[in-house]
């Protein structure tokens, strides 16, 4: 079994029904590394948790693996006891603002009030950007997303900042969603990546090439739908892939060579993923398009 730390609740990327089903864009690269190691997607164990239990989880083994929308920084890879493994999501911070203050740039939110979430990049990103900037501003802190949208919807805050992602799914939740808007600017780089606890390289290997082999299987043109086809194809990359070919080192971190055919079988490839989970809730590819087409995504070569 699998133990995978995940969002207590957002959209798109964390969410449990009326009969306990988790969904999500994070609660299926948990499934994906359950694919890669145990052929079934379903033996992952999900562990909900919040800004502040999260890190400690994984540095005290309660979790074997974070997949909670988590900012990849210096500090937290080198003074928290865990290591990131391979970015899955590229993210910026960006603000939630009311269409009424006719507000078009960061730089007229001079003297607003905004809901911040501490313990997150966000709050340190915020300080700095409008410090810079010589932007006055009066912090309103609340413990999570539900409270902020809360907050922001009883006019507590002039603006609601934290990742993109999480602001549109925010604005999905709101009373009048029209009567809202995202600002275009973002102030900082989010790179969103799993982690592991440090220690084991061996497992953060794991967890990292279960990543790139989603984001390869994308670009290679392998999904859900054609990948008992893709099984005779001649190119040697999808061979590779596949474990068609031999794909030397899988042994070394405890996988068999075809453990990706079972990943895309069974869960699917970046763009199965994404259209599944985020599409739906008006997440647009982004920066999360392949770099064939323009966008920062892409994998080592697996070979």
């Amino acid at each position: 079994m699998l133990r995978c730390g995940i969002h207590e609740g957002l959209a798109g990327f964390s969410t449990i029904d009326n009969q306990g089903n988790r969904s999500g864009f994070d609660v299926d690269f948990c499934r994906a590394i359950s694919s890669a190691i145990f052929n079934d997607p379903n033996k992952v164990e999900f562990i909900t948790l919040n800004v502040k239990t999260r890190f400690l989880a994984l540095s005290s083994k309660k979790v074997d693996v974070l997949s909670r929308n988590t900012t990849y920084t210096f500090e937290r890879d080198t003074a928290l006891g865990i290591t990131f493994t391979a970015i899955n999501f590229y993210d910026g911070q960006g603000f939630l603002v009311p269409k009424k203050y006719y507000i078009k740039s960061v730089s007229e939110l001079n003297g607003a009030t905004i809901c911040i979430i501490p313990g997150t990049t966000t709050e340190l990103n915020l300080a700095d950007y409008f410090s810079l900037k010589n932007i006055e501003y009066k912090p309103i802190v609340v413990e999570s997303t539900q409270q902020a949208i809360m907050a922001y919807e009883q006019n507590r805050c002039d603006a609601f900042t934290t990742d993109s992602s999480a602001l549109h799914v925010s604005k999905t939740l709101l009373q009048n969603p029209n009567e809202h808007v995202i600002l275009d600017d973002f102030i900082s780089k989010e790179p969103l990546a799993l982690a592991v606890a440090s220690g084991d390289d061996k497992w953060r290997k794991l967890v990292s090439w279960v990543v790139w082999g989603i984001i390869e299987a994308e670009e290679l043109g392998i999904n859900q739908n054609n990948i008992d086809l893709s099984q005779k194809s001649n190119n040697p990359k999808i061979k590779r892939l596949l474990g068609i070919l031999p794909l030397a080192g899988a042994d070394n971190i405890g996988l068999e060579p075809n453990f990706m055919a079972k990943v895309i079988k069974q869960v699917g490839n970046y763009a199965d993923i994404f259209d599944r989970n985020l599409t739906p809730i008006g997440l647009k590819r982004g920066l999360n398009r392949q770099w064939t087409d323009g966008g920062l995504l892409y994998a080592p070569p697996l070979r």
